[in-house]
């Protein structure tokens, strides 16, 4: 029976935070080498981006004290070869997971350490889910599973 309230809560949680972020906006990119993070308010614009676009979503929640978060936007992110293959395939958005809406969309996607990095269909529905930095090739190896939709 609880588990059946905590789901239901969950869901509930979930719908709110998609349907009261939902925005008419189209998620800005901003043009620099490297992989290429939506600058948005909220992951719907990033989730109809990447409808539109029929591309995957790439999060990678963060927080601003996290030293692995801090070396892959120095050494991953910018590598050129990490970001063709990113932008290709994927709309990527940065969430700081202790800060404004990030709170919420931790708790949604259960995340607890940093970084967290999430590959998801349209629809916000997890493909790949890694736990701590990833760095050149297996950041790419983690997209292409969620390409071909191996979990």
């Amino acid at each position: 029976m609880k588990s059946n309230r905590f789901l239901a809560s969950m869901l509930i949680l979930l719908a709110f935070t998609f349907v009261s972020c939902k925005g008419g906006k189209k998620a800005k990119v901003v043009d620099a080498p490297g992989v290429h993070f939506a600058k948005s308010e909220t992951l719907t614009e990033v989730l109809d981006q990447a409808l539109a676009e029929e591309k995957l979503v790439f999060v990678d929640f963060y927080t601003t004290w996290c030293l692995p978060c801090r070396l892959m936007d120095e050494e991953v992110f910018p590598n050129e070869r990490v970001g063709e293959f990113m932008n290709k395939n994927f709309i990527s958005y940065k969430v700081n997971a202790e800060k404004g809406n990030g709170v919420n969309l931790a708790y949604v996607y259960d995340v607890h350490a940093y970084p967290t990095l999430l590959f998801m269909d349209a629809k916000g529905n997890v493909l790949e889910k890694k736990i701590g930095a990833a760095f050149h090739d297996e950041l790419m190896t983690l997209g292409e599973r969620a390409l071909s939709g191996v979990q």
